[in-house]
């Protein structure tokens, strides 16, 4: 994210703290070495370049008494960024100090407890009026793939074109958040669409090409695109990129698909994740009644 100075905020605690960009490769060498999430380690750090920019100095170089009274008032302050930022803070200076060895106990780093809402979910109504809303393909194409196939931001970017299979209808999607292997099925619909895109747009290598160092596409790009197409929208719904994977495994339950086959679709390592679903699937109430009817074929007359 660039400030209205042309710099990211990682470039000007840097400019400010020039010790801090040795703080940047050391992070991302222990990402690359424990093949951690890229994506997280890019919301950590630029929370603690936040953080830099505030202090004027290191984290390390800080008494924890104004740590713990800058994190209480950004917490109370109705203005601090999100809650996702804010945990992005919390758990970027746990990493920090992990990673020098630090012991910093009189620093209250807040547990945080999980966010208790439910996902939001959108229509089919809806649905049809945000994939009808771009008018590039690319966007059009990588907003139905999100949900037709229950995809993280992160899962998306990281297709490559051979990651997809027209003739078995799947799609692979490697070393997702768990790091585990999945396959899930490409929608007819979709293998269209997608054919259409790969004609047209020529990709190399990934399937959305972007401009990140490696020609991929960035998640903060996926999110983008989500919200100029919402605006075309009479959608008025807090939704965001994730909502389409939510709205996905939803409409899944409603259509019939056990729990158990969800779990596996969307990738979670706990089913107790993927039973939030059903707190807002509207599954058809089924009269209780006895199976022996059933075993007989039995109908009152």
């Amino acid at each position: 994210m660039r400030k209205k100075s042309g710099f990211t905020f990682v470039e000007q605690a840097i400019m400010l703290v020039p010790e801090f960009k040795m703080v940047v490769h050391k992070l991302e060498q222990q990402v690359t070495l424990r093949g951690q999430s890229r994506s997280t380690l890019q919301n950590y750090i630029r929370r603690i370049a936040l953080f830099v920019i505030h202090f004027g100095k290191l984290p390390e170089k800080i008494d924890p008494e104004e740590i713990n009274e800058y994190l209480a008032a950004l917490a109370r302050d109705p203005r601090s960024p999100s809650r996702s930022s804010f945990k992005h803070m919390v758990y970027g200076l746990r990493y920090y100090y992990r990673l020098l060895g630090m012991n910093r106990e009189a620093i209250a780093l807040p547990s945080l407890k999980k966010d208790s809402k439910l996902p939001v979910i959108l229509n089919r109504q809806e649905l049809k009026e945000l994939f009808a809303a771009p008018t590039l393909l690319k966007q059009r194409i990588v907003l139905t793939l999100i949900y037709s196939a229950g995809l993280r931001g992160q899962e998306v970017i990281n297709l490559k074109i051979s990651d997809i299979d027209f003739e078995r209808r799947t799609i692979h999607i490697r070393q997702s958040k768990y790091k585990k292997d999945r396959v899930v099925p490409l929608a007819d619909s979709m293998a269209m669409g997608l054919r259409k895109y790969l004609k047209a747009e020529n990709p190399h290598l990934w399937l959305f090409n972007g401009k990140e160092p490696d020609g991929r596409y960035s998640v903060r790009g996926l999110s983008w695109v989500m919200r100029e197409n919402l605006k075309k929208t009479s959608i008025a719904k807090e939704v965001n990129l994730h909502s389409l994977r939510h709205s996905y495994a939803t409409h899944l339950l409603e259509q019939g698909l056990n729990i158990v086959t969800l779990k596996e679709l969307l990738g979670h390592a706990d089913i107790t994740t993927t039973m939030i679903y059903l707190h807002v699937a509207q599954c058809p109430l089924i009269k209780p009644h006895s199976p022996l009817d059933s075993l007989y074929n039995f109908t009152k007359k």
